[in-house]
């Protein structure tokens, strides 16, 4: 379980292709904190640390995750959001987030708003129903308030803290996003299709 609130930015130190992905990470964590087997939501995709170093963690990524998510865009020397797993008693900061990513969104439009950069992304069709407009998203991990909502494509605004603190100030138009929608939207709308 995650909350959505970046506390570090790791860069892919390495790739392999060894039956499954298996990448390394370099972070500004204290790794001698990290147990083997620990999760880290990496761009949001909760990833099980496989091996550790001084500087760095190794995560094993399965085809699967690879094909559901923006990770089969990974490339040698990317920043990527990170967060460890929450424990009890930690300040929630942003939502419940599970490291489970729903689909990949495309950012398809830009523009700076005073110092504030206003992104307009698309979602895949069965996922926009569960994004409303001042709901939670989470987009490559980051917990993230939506603006306003218009069929597939919804809004989010990046104060320049967030462009500084994750890797938001990096993203470009056509770039690919790990989309994890708000769980509660959508046992809302489970227990609406039930009703309905």
């Amino acid at each position: 379980m995650f909350t959505g609130i970046i506390t570090d930015i790791g860069t892919i130190t390495e790739l392999k292709q060894e039956g499954d992905l298996r990448v390394r990470i370099a972070c500004k964590y204290d790794t001698a904190g990290i147990d083997m087997g620990a999760s880290i939501a990496s761009d949001g995709v909760c990833l099980t640390v496989v091996d550790l170093g001084a500087d760095w963690y190794e995560v094993q990524v399965s085809r699967e995750t690879v094909d559901l998510t923006n990770l089969g865009d990974w490339k040698l020397g990317r920043r990527v959001n990170l967060e460890r797993a929450l424990k009890v008693g930690d300040e929630l900061g942003g939502h419940i987030v599970s490291g489970h990513v729903d689909g990949v969104a495309e950012v398809i439009q830009m523009r700076e708003e005073g110092d504030s950069t206003r992104v307009t992304l698309r979602a895949p069709k069965a996922l926009a129903k569960f994004i409303a407009p001042k709901g939670s998203v989470a987009l490559n991990g980051t917990s993230l308030t939506v603006n306003e909502v218009d069929n597939c494509d919804f809004g989010i605004n990046f104060i320049p803290h967030t462009k500084i603190a994750t890797t938001w100030g990096d993203v470009k138009v056509g770039d690919r996003i790990n989309l994890e929608i708000d769980t509660l939207a959508r046992y809302v709308a489970r227990l609406a299709e039930m009703q309905g």
